[in-house]
């Protein structure tokens, strides 16, 4: 026999003999799942392995008071899971995000990880699983069915709060605060792309801002969803295996840890064979990208020109635009907020997807539902922190142009339909067009209107006053 490879220790589990890395804090299992999923090179982000620490360290101190730990496990098993909350460990959780459906092998990435480097505080030894064992210990009254949908919820939800809530308030205030300064601002319409009767610019912005505002509230709605966890089912939903108290215990302890309000499902079948909550968190996120998606390109048909397109709005000039035509300024802002939004809308369809394979007690696509909802979260707060600090907060509009188009428009007749009828006042929009003149012009010329009595009827203002 040759001399053993020091590059490796050997583990055992129920299937046999594992080599793991000697320098890896994970185990056999882990290792099984690293060999069986090289699949995309892909990693569960942070917000995910942080709230699988929290679990973990709140399933402790739970089983520390219901006297299924003893104190001297407790405090290492949560020294440990503090610190992978806190991302110290964040190296050893190596496994692809394509893996067992459940997310089993990240649970026990976990388990394994906290497990090894609480013995290495009691002075055990790595892969010998004593005093604390990964299964026995760290996962006491939980199972990977529980915990992990769980774990996506708490990551979601304080993603939610934390992130994507101040980045749309901070686009709600700025676009308000158009709405407010662009109101005396007159311009014209339009529907279907074509000139439409006039509008105030601040009523269009004063839409933008409703948009958002409804988007926040789906956002609330569907944190509403996500704060029920299936902590307390274990395997199918029964709770075998857990103390009663077990899932209260844990989740309080989670609240105080968080400042969230996360509570006990109402039914931990539905909780653990079903994926809705987040199926409905994204297709709440998926909204908020349609919205964006209507606002962002509204500025920038209005901001399209200089010269040459709509020019009613000036975007903020943040970098030079071509590598071949100089002087060329583009919106760059809102063309990566769409983009960002189009990834949003693509992952929802994954997330749609993963919702529909709940077979039985078990849904069996929360790996891919976990990594492309807070994929979704973190995009969208980044997006639209960086829309509204760069492109919206510096918006200025061409009040004169806007002012000087609304005089060129046909869809001015429509103020006459009250006093001439539709066919009339079509006919006198047809004149104009053919001769390239102004409603006003062919009023004067054709209608027995006074010019008093015509600038009172084609005053935009009293079009846009409800």
């Amino acid at each position: 026999m040759g001399a053993p490879d020091r590059r490796y220790r050997v583990e055992k589990d129920s299937m046999g003999l594992v080599r793991v890395p000697i320098e890896a804090n994970y185990g056999a299992q882990t290792q099984r799942a690293v060999e069986n999923f090289p699949i995309s090179g892909l990693r569960f982000q942070r917000e995910l392995i942080c709230a699988l620490g929290l679990i973990k360290w709140a399933a402790a101190g739970t089983n520390a008071e219901l006297k299924l730990l003893d104190r001297r496990r407790t405090r290492a098993i949560q020294k440990v899971s503090k610190e992978v909350m806190d991302g110290t460990w964040d190296h050893d959780f190596v496994l692809d995000v394509y893996q067992t459906g459940s997310g089993t092998s990240t649970n026990m990435n976990a388990n394994e990880v906290i497990a090894n480097r609480a013995n290495a505080l009691l002075g055990g030894k790595k892969g010998a699983y004593r005093p604390v064992h990964p299964n026995d210990h760290v996962n006491l009254g939980q199972s990977s069915n529980d915990v992990f949908p769980s774990a996506i919820h708490i990551a979601c939800v304080i993603l939610l709060r934390q992130k994507l809530a101040p980045a749309l308030s901070r686009l709600h205030k700025a676009l308000k605060r158009k709405e407010k300064a662009f109101l005396p601002v007159l311009k014209i319409g339009r529907t279907h792309l074509q000139d439409a009767t006039p509008i105030r610019l601040g009523q269009e912005f004063g839409g933008y801002a409703r948009q958002v505002e409804r988007g926040v509230n789906r956002i609330d709605a569907a944190v509403t969803s996500l704060s029920e966890l299936p902590l307390g089912g274990t395997a199918v939903g029964t709770g075998i295996n857990t103390h009663p108290a077990f899932a209260r215990k844990v989740i309080g302890l989670v609240n105080k840890m968080t400042g969230c309000r996360f509570r006990e499902a109402a039914n931990h079948f539905e909780a653990q064979a079903a994926r809705d909550a987040c199926v409905e968190t994204s297709g709440a996120l998926k909204t908020v990208a349609v919205s964006l998606v209507k606002i962002a390109n509204d500025i920038r048909w209005m901001g399209s020109g200089p010269r040459c397109g709509i020019g009613e709005l000036r975007l903020p000039e943040t970098q030079p635009g071509s590598s071949i035509m100089p002087g060329k300024v583009n919106p760059v802002i809102p063309e990566s907020l769409i983009q960002v939004c189009a990834q949003v809308i693509g992952n929802d369809a994954a997330i749609t997807l993963g919702g529909l394979s709940g077979n039985f007690e078990l849904n069996v696509m929360m790996p891919v539902i976990a990594y492309n909802l807070i994929q979704s979260i973190h995009l969208l707060a980044n997006a639209v922190q960086n829309f509204a600090e760069r492109c919206i907060e510096g918006l200025e509009a061409d009040r004169e142009h806007c002012e000087e188009m609304i005089e060129k428009s046909l869809a001015l007749a429509t103020a006459l339909t009250p006093r001439l009828g539709y066919d009339e006042a079509a006919r006198l929009s047809k004149r104009a067009y053919d001769q390239r003149k102004t409603i006003r012009q062919v009023a004067m010329e054709e209608t027995r209107f006074s010019k008093e009595e015509i600038d009172r009827l084609l005053d935009p203002r009293s079009m846009t006053d409800r």
